[in-house]
């Protein structure tokens, strides 16, 4: 089975964005991996009413802690890709593989500093224009288009 890219979005605080994610995932034929717990309610009631009306068509997998997805991932055989503000390689200059994992972290916080380490690779997007970060989604759209671009 070939492997495919997956999105991994840790401890997410906004259902909306969550649900946008989702939903690019679904259209693109990717799947999405939550690592618990998020800051709103996972169920699909919820992620209905945040807008994911393609939730019957998402690959999701709910994860109940970093420990259990990294153990996941690890046996898996798959790169963990990080975006995150506090990397130095734009995500431009890197070369992505069919099996990445993509993970975003939290709104409020990105990610810890274990989790950080742990990534195989960690990549920016520059903001020449001087802002913190971007909205999640729109890190995640960009990143992900530019990964099919290179995989295919």
């Amino acid at each position: 089975m070939l492997a495919t890219l997956r999105i991994a979005l840790y401890q997410p605080d906004i259902a909306g964005n969550t649900g946008t994610i989702l939903r690019m995932a679904a259209c693109l034929g990717l799947a999405v991996d939550i690592i618990e717990p998020a800051g709103f309610d996972l169920s699909d009631r919820a992620l209905r009413r945040a807008g994911m009306d393609y939730l019957e068509m998402a690959a999701l997998t709910r994860h109940l802690d970093f420990a259990s997805f990294d153990a996941w991932r690890h046996h898996e055989h798959r790169r963990l890709v990080l975006l995150s503000t506090r990397a130095a390689r734009p995500y431009t200059q890197f070369c992505f593989a069919p099996s990445d994992i993509l993970l975003f972290g939290r709104e409020s916080a990105g990610v810890p500093d274990a989790v950080h380490d742990t990534a195989d690779a960690r990549l920016l997007i520059p903001m020449p224009g001087g802002g913190r970060s971007l909205n999640v989604a729109l890190a995640a759209a960009m990143t992900v288009g530019e990964a099919i671009r290179q995989v295919g």
